[in-house]
């Protein structure tokens, strides 16, 4: 239509021409805008020309709707999505009339983003980096007075000394700086007790892009699967739409506190099977995100067992493995199941993604991470790093960071008993802040919630009364939607509705982080629970016997 409007407009103009010298007919006078300049004056005729054609597609923007690519309609990310709109909008009239409100400020819970909750940084992590963003300050003798240790200042050196000129406002090696990753390698061998190779780390700015890289691998068409939980971390859905692939849901337990059953898993690759879909790999996030459990280890051998007999690749999003909170669990990565089991790079293709946001770090906006790739033959590896290179490289102050999260201070180094002081408080605080939550959530009517075994949430069950879900459908919103907008409106706290996650049909539930500061905590869980009974009185169904006379 646009094309057709573009050459009637543009015979339009050249008849306009051909007649110029003509003497014209008696007519109204056209708009100024397109008044026709003499012929004489080539610039004034093209911008005339160019003015007469954007005019004939009045009405029809370049870009709308319904021309963008259909991809990105399609998908959804909720953690970032309507509730958190209103809440930053909410958040302006704050600002502006601080008594408009009946709360003083806007908790965001909707967010893994520690140091925007009152986390502090990791004291050697930051002196490390401040050193290699400006390392003229090495040559400083009062260097040494301003920072706590001086093994801060030793591995700033060694850090410079891999990194090409020592210029760490260069681009890097698309994988990302070779004796950063090198030394990641040598961390995660450490972590598991077998072998890795720093040509297998690919550096990348978070977690996320990794995993985009990996889905534009795999996916080739809408006809290749990629096998996600649910509840999922919408990064997921996302990512498989954008590509143009199909999500093949998997269904974690609740009952059993979110197990992953490996016969949901065949169900699930055998339905789409049979539906022609080609189902290329399997997504494990451990620990969980939003669900919170920590997988047993007999557990992630099955699930390696699984993957090895149908022939998947095994996406294992790590990124919470430093954040675990009950003694009778560990992180164990795949990788290391993997080769506990005898497997090597000929038996299974693996992915492991790990970040500098989560753990006791929190350093979401360094925006660094990785993915170890391995079990991938050597021509798919030159196709991998074609695709990296097209992003240049990751930034380096995210390399950096990425390095030190997997090989922080160790016993005998000066900054050691700090280092580990600041991560314990961190940790121990987090598994405070959990439990305290779970149980206030517990304690309510129409609210249960699985343990918080690790990661950063909680991801409580609503047992919504029918008048409220009616009221929901009303306003054509899902129920938890429906729910989390209202705590929003009456208490500022800003949690994301299960359904943007994906939830078993007929349940509703919402994500809440643990983040916010453990002074905060009790606030939090008092405004909540004000709300939630109010919620609970206003939309209590009524049986007819109970119902007032006349009503």
């Amino acid at each position: 239509m646009r094309r057709f409007l573009t050459d009637r407009a543009r015979r339009a103009v050249a008849a306009s021409l051909r007649g110029a010298t003509r003497p014209a007919a008696p007519s109204p006078a056209p708009a100024a805008a397109l008044s026709r300049p003499s012929p004489s004056a080539p610039s004034a005729m093209a911008a005339y020309m160019a003015r007469a054609m954007s005019t004939s597609a009045a009405g029809t923007p370049p870009v709308s709707l319904d021309t963008i690519n259909p991809k990105v309609l399609e998908f959804k990310y909720a953690v970032r999505g309507e509730i958190v709109t209103h809440a930053q909008n909410l958040e302006q009239e704050l600002h502006k009339n601080p008594e408009s409100l009946p709360f003083d400020e806007i908790l965001y819970c909707n967010i893994g983003n520690p140091h925007s909750l009152g986390q502090q940084p990791v004291t050697f992590f930051r002196e490390v980096l401040s050193l290699c963003d400006h390392p003229a300050l090495l040559d400083k003798s009062e260097t040494h007075a301003l920072y706590s240790s001086s093994d801060a200042i030793e591995r700033a050196w060694q850090i410079l000394e891999k990194i090409p000129g020592r210029a760490t406002g260069a681009y890097s090696h698309s994988q990302g700086v070779k004796g950063l990753r090198d030394e990641i390698a040598a961390g995660i061998a450490a972590r598991d007790g077998f072998h890795a190779s720093g040509d297998n780390i690919f550096l990348t700015d978070g977690a996320s892009p990794a995993v985009h890289m990996m889905m534009q691998l795999l996916i080739r068409s809408e006809k290749d699967g990629i096998l996600c939980p649910l509840p999922q971390y919408p990064l997921y859905s996302a990512s498989i739409a954008l590509h143009g692939g199909s999500f093949v849901p998997y269904f974690l337990d609740e009952e059993t506190g979110w197990g992953l059953e490996v016969d949901e898993l065949k169900k699930q690759v055998d339905e789409a099977r049979s539906k022609g879909i080609t189902v290329r790999a399997l997504v494990v996030i451990n620990p969980g995100n939003p669900t919170g459990q920590v997988l047993a280890e007999e557990n992630q051998k099955k699930i390696v067992e699984f993957c090895k007999n149908e022939g998947l690749v095994l996406l294992a999003d790590e990124v919470y493995q430093e954040n675990i909170y009950v003694e009778d669990k560990q992180f164990h990565s795949f990788k290391k199941i993997a080769r506990s089991m005898g497997y090597t790079d000929d038996d299974l293709p693996l992915v492991s993604f790990q970040s500098v946001s989560k753990g006791y770090y929190g350093e979401c906006g360094k925006r660094g991470g990785y993915m170890e790739v391995t079990g991938f033959n050597a021509d798919v590896r030159e196709q991998i790093y074609k695709v990296a290179s097209v992003n240049l490289c990751s930034n380096i102050s995210g390399q950096i960071l990425s390095s030190l999260i997997m090989n922080p201070p160790k016993v005998g180094d000066e900054s050691y008993e700090s280092f580990m002081v600041e991560r314990d408080g961190i940790i121990s605080s987090l598994a405070r802040r959990a439990k305290a939550l779970e149980e206030a959530f517990n304690s309510l009517e129409g609210i249960t919630c699985n343990k918080a075994e690790g990661a950063m949430y909680l991801f409580p069950r609503l047992h919504l009364p029918q008048k409220a879900i009616g009221a929901a459908q009303a306003a054509g919103a899902a129920p938890d939607a429906y729910y989390a907008l209202r705590l929003l409106q009456a208490t500022g706290i800003v949690v994301v509705p299960g359904s943007g996650f994906g939830q078993a049909p007929g349940t509703y539930h919402f994500r809440c982080t643990i983040l916010p500061q453990e002074d905060k905590i009790p606030a939090i869980i008092s405004r909540f629970k004000e709300f939630h009974e109010k919620f609970m009185d206003e939309f209590r169904d009524v049986s007819r016997d109970e119902a007032p006379t006349g009503a």
